[in-house]
């Protein structure tokens, strides 16, 4: 029993190793309370000291296993920046843990947490709350039911309903993770951030709310009243207006009926400007079909920002705009002619191995622009279309288009239509230029004006009477179910019909045919080849 006794006092003396006495500093009375545990009662102005942390209160109780009730107007200072106040303390000298309710606020440099029951621990600088906290920074208050700082880090972490307001967006979680000193936010679970102009919505990712740079990723999508941007993951500058989606990204315009993937995007928002490369695919929805249009790279803008370059030759060009480093001044100036460029009309462009598909009409072409304002697509560089048995080529060509259904097209210089009469006959006709007339989405109608000429394969019922080949400078051309059905010659025509076997392979092709068969799309996956 003895030993025992002996081994309980020496476990009692190394537990006590270390650990200092709570000091009283001041009271403006003392007395001793031997119904609770021989306590020192101490009334007025009562102040504290244990180790570097300083305690003042109105009241309190003093006890020998050196610990501590405080009461009214609780002030713990611990270091040069950290103060604690509340309206009931509890604290253990030995476990430096302080148990504060009612009324309480730990402010700590710029920070300003409030809550009604907060523990701290003065040894690991560790304070946690639950039941619901309020946290105020410069402009950034935050709330949520459960919280822990640490003071040395400065680092907050929230949990449950955690709410952060600031002048510019609300982001509302539920864990989240807060630094006063760098004042960068990191999402820990679903987000939602809701600002003036949009809303963000991701599953992990941080904002530098002082430098409004933010890193969203897991099902990030950034959404606005007329767009939808997704992605692997979303980086957003707000201050240069710079957005930056990577992987699986999608873009859904609901006031146009878009939507464009892609691997990488990029959204300069100064200039209006946005950037979808890597498999790179633009779908536009219309009511009974869709049409698909691939290329290296989509870019959305608007018609004052566009660069076209026209040559001598009047061959029109597109110009890609060079990425360059804005200055200061260069912001301003984008920035006050915002209202400007929004009043523009949107317009899209589709650089290099461009190829579409949509059921009624196919194409490719190197460059391509749409204008929403006119539903015009231009296509340049060796363009191509295949509408139905036509296939149609030019030095650039131009379609027009409203609600989806195709009306007019114009195609300019070297403008020539084949039709494929059989494996190794062609129906040609060819033109300086042509303006084509749609009916019920099929061509009906050309005007071929200047160096007209066809090449016709003749029929008797099905059988192949003779060819046709006629040099006229304007006509008019009528076609039915697909097929020539009358010529209308406007200036006098020289026109012969050959026999079947009278002209060579050679003759029997205008100059410049070429057959694209092999490279037409036939469904909408042929556009990637």
């Amino acid at each position: 029993m003895k030993q025992y006794l002996l081994f309980i006092l020496l476990l009692i003396s190394i537990s006590s190793i270390g650990q200092t006495r709570i000091e009283l500093l001041n009271a403006n009375s003392l007395e001793y309370d031997e119904d609770n545990g021989a306590a020192k009662r101490l009334l007025g102005n009562v102040s504290f000291k244990h180790e570097s942390a300083l305690m003042y209160c109105d009241s309190a109780y003093l006890y020998p296993d050196n610990s501590l009730d405080a009461f009214g107007n609780v002030h713990i200072q611990q270091g040069d920046t950290l103060n604690l106040y509340g309206q009931l303390l509890k604290y253990n000298g030995n476990t430096k843990m302080a148990e504060l309710t009612r009324q309480v606020r730990l402010i700590d440099k710029d920070i300003t947490l409030t809550t009604e029951f907060l523990k701290y621990n003065l040894s690991s600088d560790l304070a946690n709350y639950s039941g619901g906290g309020k946290i105020v920074n410069k402009e950034n208050t935050l709330t949520s039911i459960n919280g822990y700082y640490f003071a040395k880090s400065k680092d907050f972490y929230f949990k449950h309903r955690v709410i952060l307001v600031n002048p510019e967006y609300t982001v509302s979680c539920d864990t989240l993770k807060y630094n006063t000193l760098s004042e960068i936010a990191y999402f820990l679970s679903p987000t939602q951030i809701v600002g003036k102009e949009n809303t963000i919505y991701c599953e992990n990712g941080w904002y530098d709310t002082q430098k409004n740079i933010a890193q969203f990723n897991k099902n990030a999508r950034l959404t606005n009243p007329k767009q939808q941007l997704k992605g692997d993951s979303l980086y957003y500058n707000r201050n240069k207006g710079y957005g930056k989606a990577m992987h699986n990204i999608e873009v859904r315009d609901t006031s146009e009926n878009i939507i464009i993937t892609g691997e990488l995007g990029e959204y300069f928002e100064l200039e209006d400007n946005s950037i979808v490369t890597g498999n790179a695919l633009l779908i536009q929805i219309y009511d009974k079909d869709s049409l698909f249009l691939h290329s290296d790279l989509l870019r959305a803008t608007t018609d004052s920002a566009l660069a076209l370059q026209t040559k001598p030759d009047s061959k029109a060009t597109i110009v890609a705009p060079k990425t360059k480093k804005k200055s200061t001044k260069d912001l301003a100036v984008a920035n006050s002619n915002q209202s400007q460029i929004k009043k523009s009309s949107r317009v899209l462009l589709a650089y290099h191995k461009v190829k579409f598909f949509k059921s009624d009409m196919q194409g490719k072409c190197d460059s391509l622009v749409f204008s929403y304002k006119d539903s015009i697509m231009h296509l340049y560089t060796q363009p191509v279309i295949w509408s139905d048995k036509n296939q149609l080529t030019g030095d650039s060509i131009s379609i027009h288009t409203y609600h989806g259904k195709l009306e007019s097209l114009d195609i300019k210089y070297n403008a020539l239509i084949v039709s494929q009469e059989d494996s190794v006959r062609f129906n040609q006709i060819k033109g300086k230029t042509m303006k084509g007339l749609f009916a019920n989405n099929a061509l009906a109608r050309l005007n071929v004006n200047g160096n007209g000429q066809t090449i016709y394969y003749a029929k008797d019922k099905e059988a192949l009477i003779g060819v046709n080949k006629t040099d006229c400078s304007n006509m008019i051309i009528l076609i039915k179910e697909n097929k020539v059905d009358r010529i209308t010659f406007i200036t006098k025509p020289d026109a012969t019909l050959y026999p079947m076997e009278e002209l060579s392979p050679k003759e029997l092709l205008l100059r410049d045919f070429k057959w694209y068969g092999s490279i037409r799309p036939l469904k909408k996956n042929d556009i990637f080849n």
